[in-house]
């Protein structure tokens, strides 16, 4: 089904208690962000678009009102924690309310990456960047969505992780330690304010082929990472937008304080 009929018509194929439903999407310009951000207008939510690169998330927005959904941009940075409370004040000022909450915001500039190799060779300084961005900033999303999500009777909150805080990498500690604070931060959530009807969840993604991803990798680099998944394609970031509107949806009104591995099966256990 195309966006333009997801967006414009009701019927059995729309997951449960979406339409209407106001989310904001910490991180939706491009990649898993952008996707996910589609899938939901698709589905009949009405979407807040932050991120820093606000005319790329105007673009999406545009389009997904161009297609008969409902979205705003607006602009958002991890380390301003007035940009976040700004987010929930968008979604309020725009549709009412507060239903949702999708943390995918993560500072993966070239310069972070390069630098977070292993606990030896990186500087210490780094640390505390990775763990104010990638995980700091997932807090400051979720303090100020949950005074909402509970005043009317419930939400769901999805936060994106990794499959880097299961593997054990020889590089990237400092973003794999993040992601894994993440769970537990989720978990702490989902515990707490469950019985006030706030669902929390994550999701683990293994490779995801973005367009940013494929332009960095040359062919035998794809090959490589295509031989550590069981199915036989690579994941898009689709794939992961599906999986975390299931999670927003009613379909998943008994889900909570779970951590999904969406990796092609790249970190399947016996």
């Amino acid at each position: 089904m195309t966006q333009t009929n997801r967006a414009t018509r009701g019927g059995p194929d729309r997951m449960k208690g979406l339409t209407g439903k106001r989310i904001v999407i910490a991180g939706s310009a491009s990649g898993i962000g952008a996707a996910t951000a589609r899938r939901l207008a698709e589905e009949g939510a009405r979407v807040v678009l932050g991120d820093i690169n606000t005319p790329a998330a105007g673009a999406l927005a545009e389009s997904i009102r161009k297609a008969g959904g409902q979205a705003v941009a607006k602009w958002f940075d991890l380390a301003e924690r007035e940009s976040i409370a700004s987010l929930m004040d968008e979604c309020i000022a725009q549709f009412g309310g507060i239903d949702g909450l999708v943390n995918v915001a993560a500072d993966l500039s070239p310069e972070t990456v390069q630098g977070d190799t292993d606990l030896l060779s990186m500087e210490v300084d780094l640390w505390p960047h990775v763990l104010k961005m990638n995980l700091v900033g997932f807090v400051h999303a979720i303090r100020a969505a949950l005074p909402h999500l509970v005043a009317q009777g419930g939400g769901s909150i999805v936060n994106v992780s990794s499959a880097a805080a299961w593997m054990g990498m020889p590089v990237f500690p400092a973003y794999a330690s993040s992601k894994i604070g993440g769970h537990a931060l989720m978990r702490h959530v989902a515990r707490r304010w469950g019985s006030e009807n706030v669902r929390c969840n994550s999701v683990a993604p293994g490779q995801i082929m973005t367009e940013a991803a494929r332009k960095l990798r040359s062919a035998d680099e794809l090959a490589e990472m295509q031989r550590a998944v069981p199915l036989p394609r690579l994941g898009v970031p689709e794939d992961i937008g599906s999986a975390i509107a299931f999670l927003m949806s009613d379909d998943a009104a008994w889900i909570t304080g779970q951590v999904w591995s969406i990796d092609g099966g790249m970190t399947c256990r016996e």
